[in-house]
């Protein structure tokens, strides 16, 4: 969960690679470094904190060459602090290494290492990595440097990505992958390696995206990518970014969280541009037509994910069991991967993943393929690791999205997930003016978002009301449950307020006994057929003192009377609600974390991309 930036070609490296990094600190900002080749000698700073902190201690060491790595970290093996902060150094100072991922036997590599006299400094597993290529490059006279990473990546039980520079080849870069997303950005006359394209496409358009057990090393402004293992020389296809540095910066707001709610009026219906058939009630999604009949026919579904994507894969049950009515299961990634579930080739899995990196998710997919079940894939990124390594899938799109607790991502995975459970259910017999009825509420979401926008004031007087409390619940029944978990996590994430999602009808099983006039009670009302067992719940809050936030689409007397804040969605289908009282949710918790004085795009120890296990 960390950000990896290379460069080699005739500009200042120092340059690029700091602005890399600023573009890279969402995927972790605990510490950072640099390391440059200078003279043929390679120089590094490296400090714990955000790149801010790396920024000022280079004013006072500044670095000068062609040749560079960078990192920033999200701590896995080690505390965050200037010691264990990458790059990574060997003995001898002439290899410095980068890495993202985690080594499983460090411990035992370590254990050679000690016996050949070489003790590591820092507490990561990482810098056994730069320890062992060059005790193989030293002890052997046949090994070239590039044969000295391959043997010690033999070596490797684990996930990484990795980029490494040697004083010894001032102009050459090497890295590798396996498990942590890697890519190689190709300038002219020069070269760039990343985690993410982000750093990449102000300097180049064309990518080339590394797969697992592939090397790719550049020097004399050349570069060949290679099996790991066999060494055999492979032919990729250069890539196209589509992306505009606008899409990756704030521009007026004052945070990306802030920017990708607003996104949300645009980012919704760009995920649904050229998919809504308005004449026949159904929807279009061309990257899985294919597979539509083998849908239709599994005995079961599984949809894995983590996190947001898995609260968006519970919506995905209730949405695809009540349209095309085949059973649903939702496993979290990190869970299915270990569970002995039924799996065969009937059973359809569907893994959701905003980045397509998502190291656990990953492992749920390579599981499914290997027991013969169909894999699809719902992502935001072109070209990430799971839209290359399931059969096929549907593309969210929501744009980049940097700020580190998910919207628009979110938004996107339900709407891909209502059109894929309409599609299902219209090729399964639901009539036709049933799929005619979400369309149209569908057709009209953006001007729902854009009304839910302009109450803005509301919410944010809600939050004003409610910052001193300590603890939140949020309450939702059938498709909303789901939408009170994204609410509360939403909260938990960026203000650290403790907060629960619950089914209304179970907070008599537990949660009501912590109820009194100082917890606030976040409840989704929609008038639907639950609305009725909802008031009941509003009741009870209301007879324990509870403070009642009440989310719905038909405000009514009743619902005023009993509430302390009503806030108002548009009329709209009971399947859409999900989509826009999440973004109520969203308001809420980004205000209430601002007034805690919290720091909303980067909450401490959490990283947007999740590439480990």
């Amino acid at each position: 969960m960390c950000g990896i930036i290379g460069y080699v070609g005739k500009r200042d490296g120092l340059s690029i690679l700091l602005k890399g990094l600023e573009r890279l600190e969402y995927r972790g900002y605990d510490s950072s470094g640099i390391a440059i080749l200078q003279n043929k000698t390679i120089k590094y700073v490296k400090k714990a904190g955000k790149v801010e902190e790396l920024k000022s201690s280079l004013k006072q060491s500044p670095l000068m060459g062609k040749v560079g790595i960078a990192h920033t970290r999200w701590a896995t093996h080690g505390e965050p602090n200037d010691i264990n902060s990458h790059p990574h150094l060997d003995i001898t100072g002439k290899i410095a290494l980068v890495h993202n991922g985690i080594i499983e036997n460090y411990q035992d590599l370590k254990k050679i290492l000690y016996e050949e006299n070489i003790n590591c400094v820092s507490d990561t597993d990482s810098e056994v990595l730069v320890q062992l290529i060059s005790l193989i490059y030293n002890k052997s006279n046949k090994l070239s440097f590039q044969d000295s990473v391959r043997a010690a990546l033999k070596e490797v039980v684990g996930a990484y990505g990795i980029v490494v520079i040697c004083s010894d080849f001032p102009e050459m870069v090497i890295s590798a992958r396996m498990g942590s997303p890697l890519v190689l950005g190709l300038g002219d006359d020069e070269y760039f390696i990343a985690s993410d394209a982000s750093p990449i496409i102000e300097h180049t358009r064309d990518v080339i995206y590394l797969d697992d057990g592939e090397m790719a090393v550049v020097n004399d402004n050349k570069y060949y990518i290679s099996n790991i293992n066999s060494k055999k020389i492979i032919s990729k296809v250069v890539d196209s970014i589509d992306l505009s540095i606008q899409e990756i910066e704030k521009g007026e707001f004052s945070h990306f969280m802030l920017k990708e709610i607003f996104d949300q009026k645009h980012s919704i219906t760009d995920t649904m541009r050229g998919r809504l058939n308005f004449k026949d009630g159904t929807t279009f999604l061309g990257g899985i037509i294919d597979q539509i009949e083998s849908i239709k026919s599994a005995s079961r579904i599984y949809i894995t994910a983590c996190g947001t994507s898995w609260h968006a894969g519970l919506i995905g049950k209730h949405l695809i069991e009540y349209y095309a009515r085949i059973p649903v299961h939702v496993e979290y990634a990190s869970e299915f991967r270990y569970r002995n579930a039924i799996i065969d080739n009937d059973t359809v899995l569907l893994a959701i993943s905003q980045s397509g990196e998502t190291a656990d998710t990953l492992a749920a997919i390579k599981k499914g393929k290997n027991k013969g079940a169909l894999v699809l894939g719902i992502c935001n990124v072109v070209g990430s690791s799971i839209s290359r390594v399931t059969d096929a899938g549907i593309y969210t799109h929501a744009g980049p999205e940097i700020g580190v607790a998910s919207t628009k991502a979110f938004t996107a995975q339900v709407t891909v997930l209502i059109m894929l459970a309409l599609k299902l259910g219209r090729k399964m017999g639901i009539a036709k003016t049933k799929g005619k009825k979400i369309i149209q509420s569908l057709n009209k979401i953006s001007k729902d978002v854009a009304y839910i926008l302009n109450s803005y004031e509301d919410i944010k007087k809600v939050a004003e009301k409610t910052s001193k409390a300590e603890n939140f619940l949020y309450l939702g029944r059938g498709i909303n449950f789901p939408v009170a978990l994204e609410g509360a996590l939403k909260l938990k994430e960026i203000s650290y307020i403790h907060a629960e999602g619950y089914p209304a009808a179970e907070m008599k099983h537990g949660p009501i006994a912590l109820i009194d006039e100082k917890m606030p009670v976040v409840i989704l009302a929609p008038h639907d057929n639950t609305f009725l067992k909802i008031l009941s719940n509003i009741q009870e809050v209301k007879s324990r003192k509870g403070i009642i936030i009440t989310i719905t689409d038909r405000p009514n007397s009743e619902l005023t009377n009993l509430s302390d804040y009503v806030l108002i969605v548009p009329k709209t289908h009971q399947h859409v609600f999900p989509i826009t009282s999440s973004i109520i949710l969203q308001i809420l918790a980004f205000e209430l974390a601002l007034l805690k004085g919290c720091n909303v795009d980067k909450p401490r120890n959490l990283a947007k991309s999740v590439t480990v296990e």
